[in-house]
């Protein structure tokens, strides 16, 4: 029994000293961006601000989508301490209707993160009568995210670039015309 009870100390102990951190080392602007409406065929962008908030140089591994309609890509450099870099998501617009996908994003020595864009594709001569969103919604003014600790972020820091995806207007709705029978 005293082995037995040793054993799980020891094995309790290595496991905390070798364990990650829960102290943040990066935040993102937001966790969600939600792109409005596109039109159908029209792959579109959405940019990630991540900032490096801990003491060492922050890497990001890789930023897998959940599914084939998104492209991820990330800055491949190591991200300094303040810094912030990015991580793009572009979605492939090809089915019309709402849609909601997902990235997990890998930092070195830590778990994956999600993050989501979100949106609606119109077919294209739908999307004609609205007014389309931008293209690239870079930077989305939102309460910052942290992405390995759960606290209340602060607002963007004074000089930080920030813009918001316009939603497009909403097509007209055509009244239906009764028809004569012969």
């Amino acid at each position: 029994m005293k082995k037995l009870l040793l054993s799980l100390t020891a094995f309790a102990l290595s496991t905390a000293i070798f364990a990650q951190s829960d102290s943040a080392v990066a935040r993102f602007n937001s966790t969600t961006i939600d792109l409005g409406k596109i039109k159908q065929d029209n792959p579109t962008t959405a940019t990630f601000e991540v900032t490096n908030i801990g003491t060492e140089p922050l890497v990001i591994e890789q930023a897998t989508p959940t599914c084939g309609c998104t492209i991820g890509d990330y800055t491949k450099e190591p991200i300094a301490p303040g810094k912030t870099g990015f991580v793009k998501a572009t979605y492939n617009a090809k089915n019309v209707g709402m849609f909601e996908k997902r990235l997990n994003v890998k930092f070195a020595g830590y778990d994956m993160r999600p993050i989501t864009i979100k949106g609606e594709v119109l077919k294209n001569e739908d999307a004609a009568a609205t007014a389309a969103p931008a293209t690239e919604p870079a930077k989305i003014a939102a309460p910052g995210a942290p992405v390995l600790q759960s606290t209340d972020a602060a607002a963007p820091k004074k000089g930080e670039a920030t813009s918001t995806a316009t939603p497009a207007k909403k097509a007209p709705v055509k009244k239906a015309t009764p028809t004569k029978k012969p």
